[in-house]
């Protein structure tokens, strides 16, 4: 893997993560303490440990699946990949922002929705790459429709 391709994902990542996090920084706050959630929502603790592995997940196997498309001499679908994460990592972190700094609950089950196909594009991209790319890719559309799921049903148990 080329180490430069590795930087940049990795760049873009943390950038997405950080947005999120000054997003979600009062995430223990009353107003989230206060929201009616279901009984299957994760502890707190959960979501960091599940994002930091999402992340890193994202980063590598993007700049996997770059590379790939670059060495085989697939440079438009090199470019299209990263354009397509560049728009999954803007919707990753404007989900955080809509819930947690705007507390706007049916726009970011909306969000969530349409991160997720985001997700699941991604990971339909880097198959075409390398399918274990792919497949290594699946846990974060995975868990943005568990996400989705959760965020839908917090919105609806808080109308």
């Amino acid at each position: 893997m080329n180490r430069s391709t590795l930087a940049a994902t990795s760049l873009a990542v943390a950038a997405a993560a950080g947005s999120g996090s000054i997003a979600s920084a009062d995430a223990v706050s009353d107003w989230y303490a206060r929201l009616r959630k279901p009984p299957y929502q994760p502890p707190n603790a959960a979501f960091p440990v599940a994002w930091t592995t999402l992340y890193g997940d994202i980063a590598v196997t993007s700049a996997v699946a770059i590379d790939r498309f670059r060495a085989s001499g697939q440079q438009d679908k090199a470019r299209r990949y990263a354009a397509a994460l560049g728009v999954n990592l803007v919707l990753n972190a404007a989900w955080s922002w809509l819930f947690f700094r705007f507390h706007k609950l049916g726009a970011s089950a909306a969000g969530a929705v349409v991160l997720t196909a985001s997700s699941a594009d991604l990971a339909r991209r880097a198959a075409q790459a390398d399918p274990r790319a792919g497949l290594a890719l699946s846990a974060y559309p995975l868990w943005c429709s568990f996400a989705t799921a959760l965020a839908t049903h917090v919105w609806r148990l808080n109308r």
